[in-house]
């Protein structure tokens, strides 16, 4: 692996390919005015992240100056594949220009030549002066630029040297150039000889050494690839010719002038205020300038300890008593808590001031540790003193570990993840809540990835094994960014009463019943999933068969250009979408559609959501269990969802299909333990409910308040028939309007759902409104204030923020109209159920020791007692859950029992 220097002479970014790739991964980032900013958060995000992570001498960010180059007339087909600038992204590069003057960064934009020729150019002009030269880049074409002195790195990914490049493409730094003019380049529209790839490319030049001397002896070289080089050889000089970089162009700007300034930080308020880039607002309000001291209350400098005896560790123990308020970090083996292996512990008693306590890395070449007994038995009394206040990251997953180490974390208790989410949930609109992300933004601190001290990949080692000189400060960093992160973070949730009610009356408590769940787990009937598992492959068997028989030839069925070439090529169907790439779709919706008009597509459809089902969960649950318990622990995310709903992974179970048979029956595989059965409780309709309440809409809520079905009330009201006169497709239209206006859906949308024409869609929707007045208020009132506010909020005060709800582009501002109807009745349904849970888990543990809570999917949750208590249990769970929210309208929960989930619901 390549070290790139901290402190590098020279720093060239290559903005061009930042700038076209941090359009198209946030091509949905917009400001108040609807315009696109995402290629101005990548870019200028990237170029920042770097300069806190190398802080160089002398740096230059380097653009494409408009029009054509040099290669253009050399040949005119040079990028002629390329469709013209998205306007979109043609209008972010002044405003981004004007960011990075304000940064105090030279730009350089160069007319006649690309910006990779004036980087060659500058990198060869830095290590003639003696510099080390970092090239920031993502463009394979910069590795022939490598050598000694000049490492190519791109965003979190590993650095290349000479080494690093041959590895990666088989072929050392000076014969790249020769690799790409035989490959050929499809982005610059250079061909390359046809039928020979990077893999022959690269073995000509092992064999060969040289194009040179692949040329002179083509004749040797035989097959069809052999015909096609000779072919081409009167090409490949121009070829080579363009895939050059130029390193000798006559630059006005003299290394000397590539010093970074101070930044203006005025213009960039200014500028981060205009376009809305409200994350770099904040970090600029909360980082002191580059030679300013730190802020108030924050260490100017890291001091951190590696703990190794046992007088060291009881002088950080005091430290942590007379603190008060001190942060912990665990060390492990594993991301899975119920696997992991404590292996070190971190503490952080003051910013800047943290300590790491190993007593489980392996490396012979440390120094001696404390042994695990002794480094437990000095920690145990301090982690479980009611009286002091302990912080963490993610303390769901710490807690977990440290109880498998006999050690409980009790007294007042932080979560910075938390604190986080609370504050800004929003994908987008807010950082991701882990802790390198964090610090980043709220901190200004660059912090050290998990992959700089234990690889990555293939290469990845377990934390025991990484050795203590790299382990310590990355563990003491960790404590200490934590406890830096609760004191940014909890003055704002205090000065915000409702998200602090939120934060410790919901997530906070919630987090420690999601990780006694987390432990429980669920039993399996493995032989049922074996047995289910060989009849959905011999089924498969026969549709396959089916398929190809309706088709007249066999094909790769998960291949889309296969899909694409039997559906639309052959069968003649009318594409209905286009892919980002241009092809025509094979999306499940775009099947759906096509199933109307012609039974191939329903097969195919079947066909992938039958693999789709054995493979993540018929034939992986088995592979998943516990070898100790024997039992299915997934993990539940609290901080992974806008809405503040739960998500679950390893495996996902709140995507188990449930509309099919055979999606149902994998619910049978979930059991109870011997002598035990399960519980399943679901609420009803409850986000329907939250809608008559929020809108308060008379009719809505009498329908509930009497006990109705809601849906043929409905009906009876857009149909104006008598409720006992509703007949079945009558129904079936109200349950699509009711579920479809509350999702935002719109009339054209209404009409492909029921099968009928858009004026019939209309009329309903206008029928609906018409008897609902009420729910049009709620809905036109909270566009309004979604678009004033940026953001809705649940009945409890959680905000659910919506960047594209001013976009410009239309589709994406649409969508976001749609989800802020929506969102505050799913995130109230969240905090509705996730009530419920904490006072369920409360009650269990008083009244009903025996019982626990395994899961939670959605609305619904399953518990396991034994099955003398069930009814009973079953009775009280469902109590708690219609007792958990007081609405305008009741809450009903279905409750049953059985010996599996299926059967327990019902």
């Amino acid at each position: 692996m390549a070290d790139i220097p901290a402190r590098p002479g020279l720093l060239l970014v290559d903005g061009s390919v930042y700038l076209h790739r941090a359009h198209h991964v946030h091509a949905r980032f917009a400001d108040h005015h609807g315009r696109p900013t995402g290629a101005l958060y990548g870019v200028v995000n990237t170029v920042q992240k770097q300069l806190r992570r190398v802080r160089p001498e002398r740096v230059a960010v380097v653009l494409d100056a408009p029009g054509k180059n040099f290669r253009h007339e050399l040949y005119p087909e040079y990028k002629a594949n390329r469709p013209p600038m998205d306007p979109e992204l043609r209008a972010q590069i002044d405003p981004l220009c004007r960011i990075i003057a304000a940064l105090g960064l030279p730009l350089l934009r160069v007319p006649g030549v690309e910006a990779d020729d004036v980087i060659g150019t500058l990198a060869r002009r830095g290590r003639e002066a003696g510099l080390e030269v970092v090239i920031l880049s993502a463009d394979k074409d910069m590795a022939q630029l490598v050598g000694d002195g000049v490492v190519l790195a791109d965003v979190d990914k590993e650095p290349l040297d000479a080494a690093g490049v041959e590895r990666k493409f088989q072929v050392p730094p000076e014969r790249i150039v020769d690799y790409l003019a035989l490959a050929g380049d499809a982005a610059d529209n250079i061909p390359g000889v046809p039928k020979v790839g990077p893999k022959t490319a690269a073995r000509w030049l092992q064999r060969y050494g040289s194009l040179q001397e692949i040329s002179e002896r083509a004749e040797e070289i035989s097959g069809a690839a052999g015909q096609q080089l000779r072919d081409s050889l009167e090409r490949l000089p121009l070829y080579a010719e363009l895939v050059t970089i130029r390193c000798d162009l006559e630059l006005d700007t003299p290394l000397a002038k590539l010093e970074p300034g101070a930044p203006d930080r005025d213009a960039l308020r200014e500028l981060y205020e205009e376009y809305g880039l409200r994350q770099f607002r904040k970090e600029l309000e909360v980082a002191a300038p580059a030679a300013a001291a730190p802020a108030a209350g924050e260490a100017a400098v890291r001091d951190y300890a590696l703990v190794l005896d046992e007088a060291a560790l009881a002088g950080w123990v005091a430290r942590a008593r007379a603190a008060g308020v001190f942060a912990v970090d665990t060390e492990t083996t594993a991301k899975d808590p119920n696997r992991a292996e404590l292996v070190g512990v971190s503490l952080a008693t003051a910013p800047g001031r943290a300590a790491y306590v190993p007593f489980g890395h392996t490396d012979p070449q440390d120094p001696p540790q404390l042994g695990r007994d002794a480094a437990l038995a000095a920690l145990g009394p301090l982690l479980a003193d009611p009286e002091l206040t302990k912080l963490g990251h993610h303390l769901k997953y710490d807690r977990a570990v440290l109880a498998r180490a006999g050690l409980e974390l009790a007294g007042p208790l932080h979560d910075s993840m938390l604190e986080s989410y609370v504050l800004n949930s929003t994908p987008g609109g807010a950082p991701r809540h882990n802790l390198d992300d964090l610090a980043r933004v709220y901190l200004n601190e660059e912090t050290t990835r998990y992959a700089e001290v234990a690889g990555s990949g293939r290469k990845q080692v377990s934390f025991d094994a990484v050795p203590l000189a790299r382990a310590a400060p990355y563990a003491a960093e960790d404590a200490d960014m934590t406890l830096r992160l609760h004191r940014r973070l909890w003055p704002q949730l205090q000065a915000a009463p409702a998200l602090l009610r939120l934060y410790r009356g919901l997530e906070l408590p919630l987090a420690a019943v999601l990780g006694a769940m987390e432990r429980a787990g669920v039993a399996l009937d493995v032989p049922a999933l074996a047995a289910q598992t060989a009849e959905l492959d011999a089924a498969q068997a026969e549709l396959q068969a089916r398929i190809f028989a309706a088709c007249g030839r066999e094909f790769n069925l998960n291949a889309p250009r296969d899909l694409q070439q039997v559906l639309f090529a052959e069968r003649g169907l009318e594409p209905l979408r286009k892919t980002p790439k241009g092809g025509a779709s094979t999306a499940e919706d775009v099947l759906e559609e096509l199933a109307k008009r012609d039974e191939l597509p329903r097969m195919i459809l079947e066909h992938r959501q039958r693999a789709k089902l054995l493979s993540t969960y018929l034939r992986k649950l088995p592979q998943m269990l516990h070898p100790d318990t024997g039992r299915l622990h997934t993990s539940f995310h609290q901080a992974g969802t806008a809405t503040g709903r739960l998500s679950s992974s390893d495996p996902n179970l709140q995507n188990i299909p449930i509309r099919t048979a055979q999606g149902r029956r994998v619910r049978r595989a979930f059991v109870a333990g011997p002598g035990r059965v399960l519980v399943a409780a679901d609420y009803s309709q409850i986000e329907l409910r939250i809608m008559a309440h929020i809108s308060g809409d008379p009719a809505l809520c009498a329908a509930f308040a009497a006990g109705a079905d809601v849906h043929r009330a409905t009906a009876a009201e857009v149909f104006g028939v008598a409720p006992e006169a509703v007949d079945a497709g009558q129904r079936r239209a109200a349950k699509a309007i009711n579920f479809g206006l509350m999702y935002g859906m719109s009339a054209f949308g209404l009409a492909r759902q029921l099968g009928c024409g858009r004026p019939e869609a209309e009329a309903y929707v206008a029928a609906y409104f018409e008897r609902y007045p009420k729910v049009r208020e709620y809905m036109d009132g909270t566009r309004a204030r979604a678009r004033a506010r940026g953001f809705v909020e649940t009945v409890w005060g959680r905000r659910l923020h919506l960047p594209d709800i001013g976009a410009r582009d239309r589709n994406r501002r649409q969508y976001a109209e749609r989800t802020a109807i929506n969102a505050p009745m799913q995130g109230t349904a969240a905090d509705i159920i996730k009530r419920a849970m904490i006072d369920l888990h409360a009650e269990l543990a008083a009244d009903w020791p025996d019982c626990r809570l395994l899961l939670q999917v959605h609305d619904e949750l399953v518990l396991e007692a034994p099955a003398a208590q069930a009814e009973a249990v079953a009775e009280a769970t469902r109590a708690r859950m219609e007792a958990a929210a007081e609405l305008r309208v009741p809450l009903v929960v279905d409750a049953g029992v059985g010996p599996n989930w299926e059967e327990a619901r019902g």
